[in-house]
């Protein structure tokens, strides 16, 4: 082989190598390609995805800021509506309800117009009570397109719902009619409804076409109708109760001056018959003496000797004398104690020895008639505060009663206990025929007799018992009796203590 041949095949063999090497390097560079190919398809989908994530971020941001902002109006809405209510609940006048309300800035609520009509039933119109965001010449067109489509209004009302540009069908009528009537894009109505009184519109709304009516804003304005409703209702009711009061104090005012004078009137016609009780009890003493006197010597025959029919009829003439005489002592009594004229000699006196006292005067009426006498005291009473001579003659009186209207073996029980800290009470009970209701009211008149058996038979005055509620009164006390027909009465009475 020569020398040539050897260097074309070493030649050969180093192509051969080289091209082996060329093909290796070829085949690492495509597998290289192919995966720096594979990782920019996985960058490219990374950045998709990425390019997705961010979009979806993006939009997400757009709507959480969205949501900030509907958030921060609702919260700016519910500030607002927050400062009416406040402001329109501590007020009952009703202007200043509507001044109050259209202090705060509806555009805080995102409306820059608004009003509230209130229907007058007098007149059959609308009025308006408010009015924001309008010019004279476009509250005249409202006021026109209001009182001309009232019915239309008034069944709106008659709804009780509040109603707006998004919750009526968009081919309404009513929108294109309000909106152009209000000057506005978008708009809520909500009615204003009190039970005693009359109904009414509060209408918001903007001109703004970016800005949409939400279901949200509508639910606050129908808080804030009724709030305003109600602070309405509250006013009248409030001016209503008011003027009541003040009809109602001229009234008692005019009733009490009539009670004055027909006060000083009975005042004036007592006084006179005071007057003429006492004059006409003094003039009827003097010849009620003589006969007595006269009838006296005649009964004694210091002038001849008498007759017994003669003698009968004296007796007569001399007891009448004095029933009569005992009836003007009583009537004087009455009369002084009225005017005043008797004054109450008030002392310390043991209520025992009063009642001892006085049941040994009538003991022997008690024993003629067979009725038991029964006394029941507290022990260890304090001493009464009065006057003796006048409290005998109450019990006497009392007991006397008791007797008259008591069947034989009857009782009378006199009972006395201190019912507060400085009264004691008194009770002088029988079991006699007992008084009738309609006589428990007017037994204390005077010359008032209940009409029984026994009054018919038995001639009285009507006065005793007249007579002890002037003394018991006179005394800073008071008496009343509880009866029953048939089963007896409790004549009952306080007196002062000593304390």
């Amino acid at each position: 082989m020569g020398l040539f041949e050897f260097i074309y095949e070493l030649f050969r063999i180093a192509s051969f190598f080289i091209i082996l090497f060329l093909a290796i390097i070829l085949l690492f560079k495509i597998e290289k390609v192919k995966q720096l190919q594979e990782i920019i398809n996985n960058l490219r989908k990374s950045l998709e995805e990425m390019d997705e994530q961010a979009k979806l971020i993006l939009r997400t941001d757009m709507e959480l800021n969205k949501a900030q902002e509907e958030l921060d109006k609702k919260i700016s809405s519910l500030y607002a509506l927050q400062k009416i209510s406040r402001t329109i609940s501590t007020t009952l006048e009703e202007s200043q309800i509507f001044r109050s309300t259209g202090s705060v800035s509806f555009e805080e609520l995102g409306f820059e117009k608004a009003c509230a009509l209130l229907w007058d039933e007098n007149n059959k119109k609308f009025v308006f009570y408010l009015v924001i965001g309008y010019k004279e010449n476009e509250i005249e067109a409202i006021k026109s397109y209001a009182n001309s489509e009232n019915n239309t209004l008034m069944d709106l009302i008659k709804r009780g719902k509040a109603f707006s540009s998004i919750s009526l069908n968009p081919d309404n009528p009513l929108i294109k009619a309000t909106n152009e009537a209000f000057k506005v894009n978008s708009f809520i109505v909500c009615p204003l409804l009190t039970e005693e009184f009359g109904n009414g519109l509060f209408f918001i709304g903007t001109q703004n076409t970016e800005l949409t009516v939400t279901a949200g804003d509508e639910e606050l304005i129908t808080i804030l109708a009724n709030q305003i409703a109600q602070a309405i209702e509250n006013a009248r009711l409030f001016e209503k109760a008011w003027k009541s009061q003040q009809e109602l104090e001229r009234k008692v005012e005019e009733r009490t001056r009539q009670l004055s004078r027909a006060l000083e009137e009975v005042k004036i016609i007592s006084d006179r018959k005071t007057n003429f009780i006492s004059s006409v009890s003094h003039e009827l003493r003097t010849p009620l003496t003589s006969i007595k006197g006269y009838a006296a010597i005649l009964l004694e025959e210091k002038l001849g000797a008498l007759p017994q029919a003669v003698k009968e009829r004296l007796a007569k003439i001399n007891r009448h004398s004095d029933e009569l005489v005992h009836m003007v002592n009583d009537l004087l009594d009455i009369a002084r104690i009225e005017s005043g004229r008797t004054t109450m000699k008030l002392a310390e006196q043991d209520l025992n020895n009063i009642v001892s006292s006085v049941s040994d005067l009538i003991f022997i009426q008690y024993k003629n008639k067979n009725v038991d006498l029964v006394t029941d005291i507290q022990k260890d009473i304090p001493p009464i505060l009065v006057d003796r001579s006048q409290i005998e003659r109450v019990f006497i009186n009392l007991l006397g009663n008791a007797i008259k209207f008591t069947p034989e073996k009857g009782q009378v029980t006199i009972k006395a206990r201190e019912v507060e800290e400085d009264k004691v009470q008194i009770d002088i009970s029988d079991t006699g025929i007992g008084l009738p209701a309609e006589s428990s009211s007017k037994i204390f008149e005077e010359f008032y007799r209940v009409d029984n058996s026994i009054n018919q038979q038995v001639k009285g005055t009507g006065l005793g018992l007249s007579l002890v509620r002037q003394i018991i009164e006179a005394h800073k006390g008071k008496i009343w009796v509880k009866s029953k027909v048939g089963e007896g009465s409790t004549f009952s009475f306080l007196l002062p203590l000593v304390k």
